[in-house]
Order: C-alpha cells, then structure tokens, then sequence
C-alpha cells in the first residue's frame, strides 16, 4: 500500500494480504509425552499422554475402576475413539475437585487438548467434534434472601 491511488477504479487491482492461518507444532516433553490441562464444572484434570498400548490411568487407578459408570468411561475414550488412536497412545493424569461426572469431563477435556499437543493436525478431527470446547457451565452461586440460587422459602400464609 506504498503507492498512492489516482483512482478509484485501481482499487479492484489491490489484494488485502491475507492471515496465515496459525500453524500448531508438536508439543512434546524429555519423556516423549504431550501435556495438556483439562477442566469441567469444579474438576481439574491434569494429563499426559505417551505411545503405548491404550492403557489410561487416573489418579494412580485403572479408569475401569475409577469410574464404575460405562458412560463415563465411555465419555473419557470419545477423543481417542474419533481420532483412530483407541489403542495406540497410554494416559496418565490426575483429576481433582468436582464430582465423577463433572471429573471425567475434565479428563475428556485433557486428553484431547494432549492429542492435539501431541499430534497437531488431528486437532481439525477434534474441534469439529467439539472436544476442544470448555464447557463453561457452572453451578450458580446462592443468593441472599433465597434458599438456593433461585428457589425462594416456603411462603406461609400465617
């Protein structure tokens, strides 16, 4: 945009430079493993992920016995499930705060952040899944004059 324009006619042959798109690298750590942090509700999950045989530990337990629910463990493997990776990567994370639910959304939220450090270009599989999304739904605070959030005492004609 050095030159000056004579007219407005030259205004067609302009070309606006367009943004690269952000190019995400490979995240890896001395031991070969992707890092990432993941959060739901009150829960904070810490996670590692490294090539192995599909083994995922939480919170130095089997996830099989962590979490007794089928459809929490199912919730945890939904990344690795839609990425083709079930049984090629070995997860290791820490999970604190929060319920079971509230927990394996946060290690769901973990690992496909780490899939994601770890190999970058699934992170397209990922985010249209929508795995890469925080859900930021909260429990809502309690307010004054009410007996929860919004559910108000009894009324008492007498």
């Amino acid at each position: 945009m050095a030159e000056t324009m004579q007219s407005l006619d030259q205004l067609g042959t302009l070309k606006p430079q367009a943004a690269d798109a952000p190019k995400y690298v490979k995240k890896v750590d001395k031991q070969g493993r992707a890092y990432a942090t993941g959060k739901r509700k009150d829960a904070v999950a810490r996670v590692w992920i490294k090539p192995g045989s599909g083994k995922i530990v939480v919170n130095t337990r089997e996830f099989e016995n962590y979490f007794a629910r089928p459809v929490l463990r199912m919730l945890i493997q939904q990344p690795l499930v839609a990425a083709a990776r079930k049984d090629q990567y070995d997860v290791m994370c820490t999970v604190a705060g929060g319920g079971l639910s509230g927990q394996a959304g946060a290690v769901r939220h973990g690992i496909s952040k780490a899939l994601t450090n770890f190999e970058p270009e699934l992170r397209s599989v990922l985010k249209k899944g929508g795995f890469l999304t925080r859900d930021s739904r909260v429990v809502e605070r309690k307010k004054y004059g009410k007996a929860k959030a919004r559910r108000s005492f009894q009324f008492s004609k007498r």
